[in-house]
C-alpha cells in the first residue's frame, strides 16, 4: 500500500500546500477509502524530501477538513468527511463578500425551482397538514399578502426542503438561512412590486398547486413566487 513511485516532485508554491496536494493525490491514486490506514508521517516525509513538521502540518489541514483522523492502536485513516460542518464553518454572512452571498442567494433559488418533482413523489399527508397550518397562521397574522414575511418564508420553505426527503438537501438549507436572511435584509420593500405575471403566488397557492397540481404546474407557480428575488437579481447583472 506505501505506493509513493506516483507521487510527483515538489513544484515551488507553498511547501505545506504542496504536500497536503500530495497527500491527496496519494490517497486517490491507491483508491483508498474511508477505514483504510495510511503512511505515517516520517514514511510521507522521507520519501517527499520534507521535514516531518510539514508534513504534520499538512495532515492537520486534512484532519480539519475530516478527511482523516487518528485512531488508537491503527495511527492515521481516512474517514468520511462531513461535507456540511465544513460548509456550516464557513457560511458566516459577515466574513463573506457581496459576490460570494448573492452566488449563495442564487444558488437557493435554483435549489428552490428544482426540487418540485422531488415533493410530488414523496409529500404524505401530514406534509400537507403541516403547510396546512402554517399557511392557516400565516394568514391570520398578515395583513398585506404580496409582502415577504421572512419568519413565514423561513417556515414554508423550510417545510418544502424537508420534504424533498433529501437529507443534504435539507441541510443546505439550514446552512443557508443565515445567507437568505442578510441578503433578504438587503433588499428593498416588495410592497410596490409589479408581477409581471399578474399576480403575487401566495403560500396558500402553492400549497393548493402541491394539493392538485403536477410538478410542472408547481414549479410555476414557485417561479411567480418569487419573481421579485428573480427580477432583481437580472436587473441589478445588467448594470
Amino acid at each position: 500500500m506505501n505506493n509513493f513511485s506516483k507521487i510527483e516532485p515538489l513544484e515551488t508554491l507553498s511547501l505545506t500546500d504542496k504536500v497536503e496536494a500530495r497527500l491527496l493525490q496519494f490517497i486517490k491514486e491507491n483508491n483508498l477509502k474511508a477505514g483504510d490506514s495510511i503512511p505515517k508521517e516520517m514514511e510521507f516525509a522521507q520519501s517527499l524530501g520534507v521535514s516531518r513538521t510539514v508534513v504534520r502540518e499538512a495532515i492537520l489541514r486534512l484532519r480539519t477538513l475530516g478527511i482523516i483522523e487518528s485512531k488508537k492502536h491503527r495511527g492515521m485513516i481516512i474517514t468520511n468527511p462531513d461535507i456540511m460542518h465544513n460548509f456550516e464553518r464557513m457560511l458566516d454572512p459577515t466574513l463573506l463578500a457581496t459576490g460570494t452571498l448573492k452566488n449563495l442567494f442564487e444558488f437557493r433559488l435554483i435549489m428552490e425551482m428544482g426540487m418540485a418533482d422531488f415533493l410530488f413523489e414523496h409529500k404524505t399527508q401530514k406534509d400537507i397538514d403541516d403547510l396546512e397550518k402554517i399557511v392557516v397562521m400565516e394568514e391570520e397574522t398578515s395583513y398585506n399578502k404580496s409582502m415577504f414575511s421572512l419568519d413565514k418564508e423561513i417556515a414554508f420553505h423550510g417545510k418544502l426542503y424537508e420534504m424533498s426527503n433529501n437529507t443534504t438537501l435539507k441541510k443546505f438549507q439550514d446552512l443557508l438561512l443565515p445567507v437568505f436572511e442578510f441578503v433578504h435584509q438587503s433588499e428593498t420593500n416588495l410592497k410596490d412590486y409589479e408581477y409581471s405575471s399578474g399576480q403575487f403566488v401566495t403560500h396558500r397557492m402553492l400549497l393548493d398547486n402541491l394539493k392538485v397540481g403536477t410538478p410542472e404546474t408547481f414549479r410555476v407557480a414557485m417561479r411567480r413566487h418569487l419573481e421579485p428575488h428573480f427580477d432583481r437579481i437580472f436587473k441589478n447583472n445588467k448594470k
